[in-house]
Order: structure tokens, then sequence, then C-alpha cells
């Protein structure tokens, strides 16, 4: 259950509650120091391997608009705004990397290929879209994530077929998971279909790979079929290594989807392995240099050099996420098929096209700019591939499609208001005019910002490991909901992309991070978007109060009793919350510090859990559409509001 915050990066990556663009968050950890460094070595006859690999795109198949820091020619160094990543950028880098390292190149995926766009499941079925960009792209290995298990077995089933029929037929590894008797791929059904491990040959060499997927996290924050399990991580893919080392095999990957830590973890106590590729904590490994460059604070150098068990040298990588990264790992082996030396880049993908201040830079600015990019070594500039865009373009069309797609009913608004307060606070002039003269979210807040927050808690009971509490940040939600609601306009709703996290938090940190989020509004410099909303969790609020104290009353909903009681400060509570906030975004250091084992990445978007919420409410028999309520006021969270003019008191 590892998660690195060292991997979301870029400019763009961080969510801003009042941006008016879709941008996630950046995370920024001191870079550790890493295992001791080995002297790399090398020598005629050695035998030389390159690998490609790719991991935790998350159906981002689409580029999107980042920005990097470039020394404009004074020492100075400028944002930039270039567009980063997208599959067809993948495919082109794959291509040019693979002719320029001959024949000995392995492609490799290491898993959660979906889930995290609407191309996951609004573009045909489940997978769908994802199995056509990979079947371009020609990976050598897949192994399986914990994402792949989102939509049951049987989903999974049909996303594995598709790998396996197409242009370029991918072989699914994984050396710990052990299908149920009913399950789609239980082996009486698809024998073959899912292997723990397979065997390339590259330049008349045997190569061993096996895959591995995180056990805990699969079958708490996913949707195996209820008699599918999975082995110990380490004992699964020990066991598969000595069964390709008694064939003679002495080259051996590990195909990893269990992490950077579990991963290291591995390295060390294995026998028999040289590679470790990498996924699941979408860990950014690369020079300090992307420090500067304002991509984010790299885990540690690529490669890691590790010792394993025997003294022998292993490798450990990792592709960050989301199709902006790709890894290039070059490899040699003695004639006893030894690791002599590793080394690479983790390439991030970029285009051309630069902007500076909104604009084309002049052509002399254009070329300092350019040559910074080219010095740091990593920025790749890569232009598209024709085909992975005509694969693409097929989805594309059935996603625009689904936009217009009519999905609920509102019969009264759901107004849209980030703080509650009377007509001289913050955020009053949100709201429309005939919200505002009810009153309620002057006193309450907005209905739409409560509705999101309890469809996370309703949906999280139900999968994902459960949940006491979800939280929704106010700027997160940007639009009132009311009338024939489509897609698109849900989607305008929840623009940013957020994934959710389920953190197991303390009631005292319940309580700071509700603090927290007053201060962000109140404190200095504050603003409207970090007011928090959340379900299961009820409380008063005291806007004229100092730090710390504007919290009051504290309460949490028990579902069994159907009661509310005093939050207790000691007890650990199951909180489910969007990914920007969990990470510290909009002011919460609280959430920020909890530690990696009680934070789980569940990795669903926000919008398609919104709208799985939102079928299973009761259909207005006139359209058959679901009709969305207001809650009753005594589940909105703030209870009981006063700010500098005492409104709502």
């Amino acid at each position: 259950m590892v998660t690195d915050p060292g991997a979301r990066f870029f400019s763009w990556c961080r969510q801003r509650a009042g941006s008016a663009a879709a941008l996630a968050l950046a995370v920024l950890l001191a870079a550790c120091a890493g295992p001791r460094a080995i002297p790399e070595a090398g020598g005629d006859g050695a035998f030389r391997l390159t690998i490609l690999h790719l991991n935790d795109h998350h159906s981002n198949l689409q580029p999107r608009a980042g920005t990097v820091q470039l020394d404009d020619g004074s020492g100075q160094r400028v944002p930039v705004a270039m567009e980063v990543g997208g599959y067809a950028r993948v495919v082109s880098a794959l291509e040019e990397l693979s002719a320029a390292a001959g024949p000995n190149v392995l492609r490799l995926h290491a898993g959660d290929a979906l889930t995290g766009t609407l191309y996951f499941n609004r573009a045909g079925e489940p997978g769908e879209a994802d199995a056509a960009l990979m079947d371009v792209a020609c990976f050598d290995a897949f192994t399986l994530g914990n994402h792949e298990f989102d939509k049951g077995d049987s989903a999974l089933r049909g996303f594995v077929e598709r790998l396996g029929r197409g242009r370029c037929p991918t072989p699914v590894l994984s050396a710990n998971v052990r299908f149920g008797a009913q399950s789609a791929l239980h082996p009486s059904r698809a024998p073959d279909m899912v292997r723990p491990s397979v065997v390339l040959r590259r330049g008349g060499q045997d190569i061993g790979i096996v895959g591995v997927t995180v056990a805990y996290k699969t079958k708490v924050s996913s949707s195996p079929d209820a008699d599918t399990q999975f082995d110990d991580e380490a004992a699964a893919v020990q066991r598969e290594i000595d069964r390709l080392q008694a064939r003679g095999i002495d080259k051996i990957i590990v195909l990893s989807h269990i992490g950077h830590d579990a991963d290291l973890r591995l390295a060390r106590g294995l026998r028999g392995v040289d590679v470790i590729v990498g996924g699941d904590s979408h860990t950014l490994l690369g020079p300090a240099a992307m420090v500067q460059a304002g991509i984010g604070t790299p885990t540690a150098d690529y490669p890691v050099r590790m010792r394993g068990v025997e003294g022998q040298q292993v490798c450990v990588v990792q592709a960050a996420e989301f199709s902006q990264v790709l890894g290039e790992l070059q490899l040699s082996f003695d004639a006893r098929g030894e690791l002599l030396s590793c080394e690479g880049t983790a390439h991030i993908l970029v285009g051309q096209s630069m902007e500076v201040d909104g604009r084309t830079p002049a052509p002399g600015l254009f070329e300092r700019l350019e040559a910074s990019r080219a010095a740091a070594g990593f920025l790749r500039v890569t232009r598209p591939s024709a085909a992975a865009q005509a694969a693409l373009a097929p989805f594309e069309a059935r996603v625009a499609g689904f936009a217009r797609t009519r999905v609920a009913s509102v019969p009264q608004e759901l107004c849209a208001r980030r703080v509650p307060g009377g007509p001289d606070s913050m955020d009053y002039g949100r709201s429309s005019g005939a919200c505002n003269a009810e009153g309620r979210v002057s006193q309450h807040g907005g209905d739409i910002q409560q509705l999101v927050a309890q469809a996370y808690l309703d949906v999280a009971r139900l999968r994902y490991g459960g949940a006491d509490v979800a939280v929704q940040n106010g700027g997160g939600v940007r639009t009132p909901l009311v009338g024939v609601v489509t897609a698109e306009q849900l989607i305008g709703a929840l623009p940013f992309g957020n994934t959710l996290w389920r953190l197991d938090v303390t009631g005292a940190e319940l309580k700071d991070m509700l603090e927290d989020g007053m201060e962000a509004v109140w404190g200095p410099g504050g603003s409207s978007g970090p007011y928090p909303y959340a379900a299961g969790l009820r409380f008063s609020v005291d806007a004229t109060r100092a730090r710390g104290e504007r919290i009051a009353q504290l309460e949490v909903h028990d579902p069994e009793s159907d009661s509310w009681r005093p939050i207790d400060p000691a007890r650990l509570y199951r909180l489910f919350v969007p990914q920007y906030v969990a990470r510290g975004g909009d002011g919460n250091p609280t959430l920020a510090a909890v530690p990696p084992e009680r934070r789980l990445d569940i990795g669903v978007l926000d919008t398609d859990l919104f709208m799985d919420w939102i079928e299973q409410q009761p259909r207005d028999p006139a359209t058959g559409l679901p009709v969305l309520k207001r809650l009753p006021l005594s589940s909105y969270s703030t209870q009981r509001f006063t700010d500098q003019q005492r409104s709502g008191s």
C-alpha cells in the first residue's frame, strides 16, 4: 500500500481552487538519499538490452497543457507553457527509441492502464480505448495493476482479450493472483490468459519477465471477484524466479505493480532478480535538475541501483504517471547472465510549441528556451504518432457524444456557494439571486458541494473498503445544476479530474483538517476555495475566532443507529477525499502529513463516481432520468455559521 507524493509534477498538475482550468496536484518532497551507488561496468562481448517502460497511464490518452521553467538566456528561468504527454507521443517515443537502440529492446507496461478519465468506460467497453492504444504501442508484456480489477473479473477478461487479439498481442502477467473458481479468468475458463511470467528472446538470449500485483490494495480498494485472491508478493515472485532459473534462464526482470518502496524491499530480498520495472506509486525518478525545471522533486536518481540478497546488482525503475514519462533503461550483462551495468533516462514527453505569457516567443527567445530544454536532458520533444491519433479518433468522438447525453433531472436548483455568509461576505455573489433569497446557502453553504460530498460517502460505503467521512473542497465544485442536466454539465461542475483517496485519520486530525480549511479561507491571503464540505460529519463555524478555534460542536454520523455523536479524537476514521486535498492542496498540512501506511490511492475519477451515484437515484417517471434533490439540512456539514457580520447566526 505504497503511495509516492514525489510523482505528481508540472505546475499544471496543481489544482488551485480559484483557477478556471483543470489542474492536478504537484506535491514536492525533499529528494531522499537513495541506496548507495554501485560502480557501473562494461566490456567487450557483453549482452546489451534496452527496456522502454510505462506505468500508471490510467486512461490518460490525450495530451495535457503543462508548464516548465526554462532559462531565457539571462540565467533567469521563466514559465513556459508546453503540451505534455498523451499516448500518441508515447507511441512515437517508443518507435524512435527502439530504432536507436537496435534489435534488443523490450517494451514493458507495469500496470494500471485503466481508470482515471472518461476514456476508461465512457468511450466503449471498460478499457476498450486503452487496449486499442496499447496495441499501437505494441508492448511485449503488461502486468496487472489494482485498477485493472475495478469493474470485476469479467470486465477484466474483456480487456485482457482485447490485448491478446490485436495487431500486437500482449502477454498479461501476475504471479500472485489466484482467480476464484467462479471467476471468468479462472484457468479452467481462460487458460494462460493471465500468466505468472513470460520468456522472451532477444539477441539469442532468453529473458524471463515475472509479473506481480499489489495484494492488499487490490482486495481493499478495487473490485476483484470475492473468491479471487492474491498471494504474498515477494513469495510469489521468488517462487516464479526459482522456476525460471531451474529452466536455465539467467536474466530476469520483475514487472511490478506494488509501489517503489516495496520494489526496493523486493530488490534487497530476492534471489536471482536483475531488474525491477515498477508501477503503482507513480514515482518520479531522475536528476535533481528536475526541481530547477519545475517538474517536481524526484524520489531518487534514475535508475536506482541496489544489492540483492546474494550481493547481485539489481536496478529499480519507474516512470511516474499519466502517459507523460517514458523510461529508457540500458542494461549490460556478462556471459554468465550477471548484470554489469544499468543507466538511462526518464523522458518527459513534450511538444515543440512553446508559449510565454500566452504568446509564442520571438525567434531569439525561442532559440534560447529550446537550448535550455535540450540541455536538461530529460525533456524530450516528441511529435505525436499519426497511427496512434487515428486509433484514438473514434474514442474521442464517443467521449464527445457522451458529453451531450442527458444524465439527470434537477427540479429545484442545486445552489453553488463555496463559503456560507450574508450579503457582504466573500462568496455571496456566486450563488443565484433565487438561491440567495432563500437564505439557506448563507447559513449552510452550497447544495451542489454538499451533494458531491454525500455521493463520495455513499459510494465509498459500498465499495473501496468503506468510509466514515467524505470531504469536498468548495472550490472543487464549480457550477450549480438545475433542469435537465447533461454529462458535459456534470463535467463542468467537477472539471479538475481529481481521483479519490482514502485516508485513515484520527478524530483529532479531522478537526485539524477542518481548521486548516478555515485558516486557508480567513487567514492571511485566504480565498474561498478551501472551505470544506463534509458528508458524515457536521459542525458549527465561527469565522470571527482565532486560528484553531473556528470549529465547534463537531459530530460524526453513525449509520447503524442513524444518529450523530461527538467525534472521538483518538479513534481512526476512514476519510474519502479528492487527491488534491489528500496531498495537502488548499492549505491542508494535516492531510499532507498523514503517513503512507494510512493513505490509499483509490484512483476512481470524481466525475465517474458522481455519475455512478446519480444512476442509483430514483427516476422521474416522465423523463426516465435520475432525479437529484437537495439533501435535508440536518445532513449539511455546516450546521451553524457566524462570520464578521454574524451571518447565519
